[in-house]
């Protein structure tokens, strides 16, 4: 790894920090990247006063976090209105950090840490810093890991942070639980389950209606394991309805939740299978059994976190930058066939049922809400 120092940072400064703030606005996935690099630097600094400056959309994720101290949360364009800059400005100084760290590694991000005034700003150098990002970041580190979250725990390194483990600690509201157990007690979901989310920002991302429809159909076959098919916006409703048809009766379709019921949920499910977004990092992030679909974006640097995950990548985009991944043929995912996600679904389904000793597998495979519904 290579960084460079600016002659006039002590390491007093670098050691004792009182006030450190994360600069992380979007997305959900990538908010999700970015705890176990909060939960490292609380335990390193226990007594400094750490915030987070964060988009709205993405900042309920974080609320009742145990290793932050506040969060400043702005509005996604706020780069385009000099009202709004000058009342960040004013909001950041007011925090006044010693220290920022950009994990996000645009000019948006990197400018937002200089506004704060803070003498130390630390991001991303090379490749990972982007758009003129290190023209306002006067820290620059050059990761040496591979998957994004080791890649963002390298910028601790100048604290004399190497090899931290990873915590997600992703906050649970009583509310959300309750609201996810009244989902599954209304849907007859006792017990074992999957979930399945179809959706995803890009295209070039997204998997097949009808492959996810004959996922759930084999997972009820073979395992007597009902779907619940998850989504957000009206778009990914239609293509969860659309599965949920398809399926035969194998799968129920979830009604509209936020990010902390979904997280809920996920804690519920026996196993969560979807493409590269932030649903999947929620999941895994919460500790369950995941199974990522890949195309445009490497898997190995971006997959879902974890011993208890797996992925499927056939094609990707790695090394080729004549196509940006969000315009990717659908050709990369449509590369995944079902039998294979089929075959690694037994795979992990075999080693998860057989650690759970709360339920035999015969007893699972008997014990189905939907071929109940059926026999009625």
């Amino acid at each position: 790894m290579f960084f460079r120092k600016a002659s006039y940072f002590s390491d007093h400064l670098l050691s004792h920090p009182r006030r450190i703030l994360i600069v992380r606005f979007s997305a959900v996935g990538d908010v999700i990247h970015t705890l176990p690099l909060l939960a490292a630097l609380r335990t390193r600094f226990p007594h400094a006063e750490i915030a987070w400056l964060i988009e709205e959309k993405t900042s309920k994720l974080l609320l009742g976090h145990w290793a932050l101290d506040r969060l400043i949360i702005v509005r996604k364009n706020w780069t385009k209105s000099w009202s709004e800059i000058a009342f960040l400005r004013k909001r950041l100084q007011m925090f006044a950090p010693d220290i920022t760290i950009d994990v996000q590694g645009l000019f948006k991000s990197s400018f937002a840490a200089w506004l704060s005034g803070a003498k130390c700003r630390i991001g991303f150098g090379g490749i990972d810093g982007r758009e003129g990002s290190q023209w306002f970041n006067n820290y620059r580190i050059i990761p040496n890991a591979e998957h994004i979250i080791d890649r963002n725990l390298c910028l601790l390194e100048p604290f004399g942070v190497y090899g931290s483990s990873i915590d997600f600690d992703l906050p649970e509201c009583e509310m959300d639980r309750r609201s996810a157990f009244h989902l599954l007690n209304r849907e007859g979901l006792h017990g074992h389950f999957a979930i399945l989310n179809v959706g995803a920002g890009w295209e070039s991302k997204r998997w097949r209606e009808n492959r996810y429809a004959e996922v759930a159909q084999y997972l009820l076959t073979q395992w007597n394991l009902p779907s619940l098919i998850v989504w957000a916006g009206d778009e990914e409703q239609k293509m969860a309805e659309t599965v949920v048809q398809s399926a035969n009766g194998a799968a129920f379709i979830a009604p509209p939740t936020t990010l902390g019921e979904l997280a809920a949920l996920a804690r519920m499910a026996t196993i969560f299978i979807g493409s590269d977004t932030g649903p999947l990092h929620i999941a895994a992030a919460v500790g369950t059994s995941c199974l990522g679909l890949y195309g445009p974006m490497p898997a190995k640097r971006n997959s879902p976190y974890g011993i208890q995950c797996r992925f499927i990548q056939k094609q990707t985009l790695e090394n080729n930058r004549r196509i940006r991944p969000h315009r990717a043929p659908r050709t990369l995912m449509d590369a995944i066939d079902t039998e294979t996600v089929c075959n690694m679904c037994d795979e992990m389904l075999a080693q998860i049922l057989s650690n759970d000793t709360s339920l035999p597998i015969q007893e699972i495979k008997e014990n189905n809400p939907l071929k109940k519904r059926k026999a009625a």
